[in-house]
């Protein structure tokens, strides 16, 4: 099937937003809380992030698993990188994620305001200001054969499915209503016309599993 481009382990409320209102340093998804969108992977055994023994096994695991299985590039929004809008105001801020970031590859932020690219650990992040498909053809360049992520935020995804140019998407929906923030869809079903799609409800309840596939 050659590359890829893949979204992974997606989260939204169940009324279809990704982040809440009011993103900041302190809240980076805004008035949504983390722990009701993030818990279904924070219980599995392959979290990253696990300090003690133990944690869940089966299908939310599996996904939790396959989040960086054959990746080899991401692409984010400026809006995931971090809080801060328009021009840079200084090139301290690099990122959430402290001195070792989850990526493990090159990691491409869509922004109109480019900056130096930078590399922490084994991950480089460069800031392009391009269309999508550009950025795509570029971050298949760096994957040297591998899939390549769209890790988000909801706005960049919709560019891309607008674009024609994602190949699967796996969105976890939990069962909380946020009313406001950045929307990825008004209904799940807004993709059928395009993807073939299963829909199938972690064992854990706390979230929906949606995974589409190009038709």
């Amino acid at each position: 099937m050659g590359q890829l481009l893949r979204v992974q382990n997606f989260m939204v409320s169940s009324d279809g937003f990704g982040t809440g209102e009011g993103q900041s340093l302190e809240r980076p998804f805004g008035h949504a809380d983390p722990g009701e969108m993030f818990s279904w992977a924070g219980a599995t055994a392959s979290w990253p992030n696990r300090t003690a023994p133990g944690g869940s096994r089966g299908l939310d695991d599996y996904f939790t698993r396959d989040f960086s299985h054959n990746i080899g590039a991401e692409i984010m929004g400026r809006n995931k990188f971090g809080p801060q809008r328009g021009p840079w105001q200084d090139h301290e801020w690099q990122g959430w994620w402290g001195d070792e970031p989850p990526f493990h590859t090159p990691v491409f932020v869509m922004t109109h305001h480019p900056r130096p690219s930078f590399t922490l650990s084994d991950t480089t992040f460069h800031f392009v200001d391009a269309d999508p498909a550009e950025v795509l053809a570029r971050a298949k360049e760096e994957a040297k054969g591998k899939d390549v992520r769209l890790g988000g935020g909801a706005t960049v995804i919709r560019e891309f499915l607008d674009a024609g140019l994602v190949d699967t998407l796996h969105v976890a929906v939990a069962p909380v209503k946020l009313g406001a923030g950045v929307r990825l869809w008004e209904s799940p079903d807004e993709l059928l016309d395009r993807y073939h799609r299963d829909i199938v409800p972690s064992p854990s309840g706390k979230v929906t599993h949606h995974i589409y596939w190009r038709r």
